[in-house]
Parts: structure tokens; sequence; C-alpha cells
């Protein structure tokens, strides 16, 4: 029988922006005992990470969990343009990314390789947003006071049909409809999509159209997890768009309180769905 206290030991790497935080004082309130680990360049230094690592340097992470027994990791954060420097890989490194680009065919073939990678070395890769569903919307819905109209609704079926298809090629998982398809998310990400269709209607005056966030069919949610925060709401508004879809319990939303009460003042639906 495994020691309990192992059983409650989790390293969260940390990327870039606030998620790394909520999931840190998440995953402490349903009782874990939690290591962070913040990559180097794009952590936020006011996380007080336990270790900092460059994203070529896990070998250093991988001898400390294992020194600490944590067995189970957990990957937040958004990661931008790292230096070159941070790149420089060391043994281990290098021997895990021979074995992800064997692997590659996008974003979402490579996390499941590193998920292999590392689960056959004895980790176990957990979704914080399982531990800590305070994290996502967790009751299929309408969270706001805004709720979608029939054309909406016929808007949101479109954009379903359309995320679904771009997100079983890993192309993206973000889509913006207003009676046709507006954009969809590549790589540039969903933040740049947005800043796009901003610019395309900002001479637009009466809001329409919906922007989607839906879970990719088949997609690994340990590492690559939807997200959306304050900013999301913001640029939706920008956009003259009505609202917003997720999915419950995938997509994790960046200081939910926050979320839902500027969506209310600004306007905008957002809609939970279990699909």
């Amino acid at each position: 029988m495994q020691n309990k206290n192992t059983d409650k030991k989790i390293a969260l790497v940390a990327g870039a922006l606030d998620l790394p935080f909520f999931t840190r004082d998440a995953l402490r309130r349903a009782g874990w005992d939690v290591f962070v680990v913040g990559l180097k360049n794009f952590v936020d230094p006011r996380l007080a990470p336990d270790m900092v690592v460059r994203l070529g340097g896990a070998g250093r992470a991988i001898r400390e969990f294992r020194r600490r027994g944590i067995k189970k990791l957990t990957f937040v954060g958004a990661l931008g343009h790292p230096n070159f420097s941070d790149l420089r890989p060391d043994l281990w490194t290098f021997m895990t990314l021979l074995k992800i680009m064997k692997h590659q065919r996008g974003y979402d073939s490579m996390a499941v390789a590193l998920n292999n990678v590392l689960e056959k070395q004895g980790f176990e890769i957990v979704a914080a947003q399982d531990l800590a569903p305070e994290l996502t919307f967790e009751v299929a819905g309408p969270q706001t006071r805004a709720k979608p109209s029939a054309s909406d609704r016929r808007n949101i079926e479109r954009a379903i049909e359309v995320s679904h298809t771009i997100g079983a090629a890993d192309i993206g998982a973000s889509v913006v409809v207003d009676s046709q398809v507006i954009a969809v998310e590549a790589a540039e990400g969903t933040a740049r999509m947005l800043e796009r269709v901003v610019d395309m209607r900002k001479n637009k005056r009466k809001p329409s159209g919906i922007f989607a966030k839906m879970t990719k069919p088949n997609q690994d949610l340990r590492i690559d997890i939807p997200a959306i925060g304050v900013d999301t709401v913001n640029a939706v508004a920008a956009a003259h768009l009505r609202g917003i879809v997720v999915n419950t319990r995938t997509c994790f939303v960046v200081n939910k309180p926050a979320v839902i009460r500027q969506a209310n003042k600004l306007g905008i639906f957002i809609l939970a769905l279990d699909e």
C-alpha cells in the first residue's frame, strides 16, 4: 500500500500568465502537496516557484521529482517564444525530444508523445481540472445573465461543427461564427485570432455572432488545456460578438468570478456545453 503523503504529492509545471496561480491554490485547497516548477522566462516570479528550470533543462526537475518521491505531474500556463539558450537541451531533454519528434504531426501528437515518455519513466500525468474541477464550468448551461438567442443557437451549432472538424485535424480549437465562419484558430493561437476579428469588425455597430473554444476530438487534456479569461471576454466584446461557448469541465476559466462579472458587465453571454 502506498504512503498516503506520497499519494498527495504533485508537481505543477508552470508556464506564463495567471493560470498557474489559480491552479496551485485550487490544488492546495483540495489537499494536494504542490511542488511548483517554473519555466524560465515564462513563469511569473510572483508565483514564487520552488525551483525554476529552462525548457531544455528538464533533467534537473526530473531528478528533483524522484528525490522528493513525486510521481504525479500536471502542466499549466502559456508558453510564448523561448530564447535559444532556454532550448539548449540537457541529456534527458535531448533523448526525450528524439522520441517526441518521431510522432510530430501537430501539437496534440507531440503532447501525447511527451506524456508517453514520462509515463514510461514512472510518472503519471494528470489533468489539473480533474483534480480541481472548480477551475472550470462544472454544470452545463448559461453562466451569465445574458442568454443565447435563437440566432445565436444557430451560430453555436455551426461553430461546434466547424470546431470539431478543425480539431480533428489538429489545427486549432477556436472558431468565430456569424452566420458564416469568420475565423478559425491555427498556429497563431486564440488571442491573435481574436485580434484579427476585432480589427475586421471594428466598424460593426450591432453585436452578432459567437466565439467558441471547444475541446478537440480525442484531445489529451493533461497538457494541452483550453482556457478563457477576462481578456477573452474583453476581446469578444471588442469584436462585437454576442457570446462565448466552451465545454464543461475541460476548459479552464482563469479567475471564474471575474470572468462572469466582466461578461455580465459587458452583456456577453457564456454558455457551457457537455458536448
